[in-house]
This record gives structure tokens, C-alpha cells and sequence, in this order.
């Protein structure tokens, strides 16, 4: 069983420094958009196409981050049926409920990969001044959907090795109900 802490542990670890990376990127482009806001009611001039790198770094953060949701347990739940089970049947429908969204992320990670597949046989570019070429920011928004798609399959794996080995309490650490630690 430590093999699997530790891979809870580097999972985590992992999607800690992505929520770092993703919080710098985040700022950075705040202050590129202030930048460019201040310029343009200043005279100075416009640094030109943030409106179209802030849509991108949305997307990213948005595809990279609900992975850390997931680890943080932050995705919305409802408990309606689940807090009225007792310890075993919370247990299997907190795997259940991994599992199907472990299926649903994989799901789309697999449809991401055409579009951006497309973009580099055609290579394709933004009809936009940038004229950014769209493998760059569709391969950080699909690597986003596979990275959650990675953690997802991992914590659904983990889930379910500490429900066979017995360990609830440290099941419900991994992919249990958020509101069990505030208890």
C-alpha cells in the first residue's frame, strides 16, 4: 500500500506546481492586458492581441486546472442519496463517481486530440493580426484534457485499490466527498 500513498503524493505534488504555474500565468496575463489597456487610453499605443492570448490562456487554465480541481476535490457533488448510506455504500459511490468521471475526461481528452491533429496537417493559423499558429495553444488545451484525463484514470486507480485493501478513511482522503475533512 505505500507504493500507492506515494503515487497519491507525487499526483498531488504534481498538480500543486501546475496550480502554481497556472496562478503565474494567470497574473502575467493580467498584467500584459493592463499593459496594453493603460497604453491605449495613454496614447502609448496598444501591445496589440490581448484579447486573443487572454482567450487562449483561459482555455489553458481552464483545461489544466480542473485537474487540480479534481485532487482538491473541488468539482460539485451533491450528496443527496450518499450521506444517507453508511460507510461501505459512501465508499462505492464515491468509486462510482470517480470511475464515471474518469470515463467522461477520457472521453474528451480522446475528441480533443483531432481537433488539434487538424490544425497541424493543415497547419492552420488564427485569422486574427497574430496570426498565431493553433497548434500552440490547442496543444496546451489538449495536453491540459490528457494531464486531467492522467489524474482522473490515477485517483480512480487509487480509489480503488485503498476500497479493496479496506482503507475508507484513506479512500475518502483521495476521492471522497470534500466536505469529510471539515467534519
Amino acid at each position: 500500500m505505500d507504493r500507492i500513498e506515494r503515487l497519491e503524493g507525487a499526483l498531488r505534488r504534481a498538480n500543486r506546481l501546475v496550480a502554481l504555474v497556472l496562478g503565474a500565468v494567470l497574473v502575467a496575463t493580467v498584467v500584459f492586458i493592463l499593459i496594453d489597456v493603460v497604453g491605449r487610453k495613454t496614447g502609448l499605443g496598444s501591445l496589440g492581441g490581448s484579447d486573443e492570448i487572454s482567450g487562449y490562456v483561459m482555455a489553458s487554465v481552464a483545461s489544466w486546472g480542473l485537474a487540480c480541481a479534481l485532487l482538491d476535490r473541488a468539482h460539485v457533488r451533491i450528496d443527496l442519496i450518499r450521506q444517507r448510506l453508511g460507510q461501505t455504500g459512501q465508499a462505492l459511490m464515491d468509486l462510482f463517481a470517480m470511475i464515471l468521471t474518469n470515463g467522461i475526461v477520457l472521453m474528451i481528452a480522446w475528441y480533443c486530440w483531432p481537433v488539434l491533429q487538424k490544425s497541424i496537417a493543415r497547419d492552420s493559423h488564427a485569422n486574427t493580426p497574430l496570426e498565431t499558429p493553433l497548434w500552440i495553444p490547442q496543444g496546451i488545451w489538449f495536453s491540459g484534457w490528457a494531464w486531467f484525463a492522467l489524474s482522473a484514470t490515477a485517483l480512480s486507480l487509487i480509489g480503488l485499490a485503498y476500497f479493496l485493501a479496506g482503507k475508507r478513511a484513506e479512500m475518502a482522503g483521495a476521492i471522497g466527498f470534500g466536505s469529510e475533512l471539515d467534519q
